[in-house]
């Protein structure tokens, strides 16, 4: 029950922090069985190594919080981060569920991870495992994306 609560405050200040780029004007009642949907197709995107299938799956305003990264905000300070991430491997990702609540035009996915990153210039395969948390929502187009994502690994700190 915490977690849920927890969550739901967070969906809230995510909500607050935000909608003041949103016009709730020309929104679609969004559809509860489709917001489930959006899990898959950012799983697929990910796993097209399409830099531009991944970025049209995030809000312009997207926060993403990747494992032993700064914090980026905005499309325009993820698109580089993920650039380089897709031009040094080919990757794979399995995503599962492990909490998927729908409030409205927000929705959030608690999930595990495994991955699997091949170096493009050759070398042996990076295999790790974690969590997330996502927050969807859902857009004037009707399309659910990506507004929030804050992933860690299970692995440890990488040493320098």
């Amino acid at each position: 029950m915490r977690v849920i609560v927890g969550a739901i405050a967070l969906m809230a200040v995510a909500a607050g922090c935000s909608a003041s780029g949103r016009s709730s004007a020309t929104r679609h009642a969004p559809d509860d069985s489709t917001a489930h949907l959006a899990h898959a197709a950012y799983t697929s995107a990910i796993n097209s190594n399409n830099l531009d299938s991944l970025m049209g799956m995030m809000t312009d305003d997207v926060v993403f919080l990747a494992a032993h990264a700064p914090p980026m905000v905005g499309k325009a300070a993820v698109r580089p981060w993920a650039e380089g991430y897709l031009q040094a491997y080919t990757t794979s990702w399995d995503k599962e569920s492990q909490e998927f609540v729908v409030a409205g035009e927000w929705a959030f996915e608690r999930y595990s991870y495994k991955s699997t990153d091949t170096p493009r210039g050759g070398g042996a395969p990076v295999k790790d495992t974690g969590w997330g948390l996502v927050i969807y929502h859902h857009d004037a187009d009707g399309k659910w994306r990506v507004a929030r994502d804050a992933f860690g690994t299970d692995q440890a700190l990488p040493t320098r």
